[in-house]
């Protein structure tokens, strides 16, 4: 019982110890770290920011938005040094153009395939279904067509 209460109260402490935080002393500098942190891709994790992954080179590249930071270096200058080194990959909302197409294009090549290959799917099944009747059965449904059409009023 004695250990499990201590990973209880260990846990929350090991969660805590991962957490960094670097401040300004310009709250503009602040801004722009914050806003940098939360656009860069974490190229380990694929799906999280640096600001929001707790992997190691996340951990290096927030270092280094701080360090050029300081250095006075612009935030265009940073999103420009991060992307000749990784790629557009790095950001979050990379810029239209040729090398990016798949990124923004993908997506709807893919919708619109799968659009069309349902709508191909179902007029073939559509279409086998109206030739699998035997004419038994479309003597029947003729029957019913021409009662439901005339009707039983007189």
């Amino acid at each position: 019982m004695k250990p499990f209460v201590l990973i209880i109260f260990w846990l929350p402490l090991m969660a805590m110890a991962d957490i960094e935080s670097r401040q300004f002393n310009n709250p503009e500098r602040q801004a722009v770290y914050e806003s940098l942190t939360n656009e860069l891709r974490c190229l380990v994790c694929q799906n999280q920011t640096i600001a929001d992954s707790n992997a190691e080179l996340a951990g290096d590249l927030r270092r280094q938005v701080y360090e050029m930071l300081e250095q006075g270096r612009s935030r265009d200058e940073i999103v420009q040094f991060m992307t000749e080194r990784y790629g557009d990959f790095v950001l979050y909302n990379p810029p239209f153009k040729t090398k990016t197409l798949l990124l923004w294009l993908g997506p709807l090549v893919f919708l619109l395939a799968g659009i069309g290959t349902a709508a191909w799917v179902l007029r073939r099944k559509k279409r086998d279904m109206a030739t699998a009747i035997d004419p038994a059965q479309a003597e029947k449904l003729a029957a019913a067509r021409r009662l439901l059409g005339t009707g039983d009023h007189p």
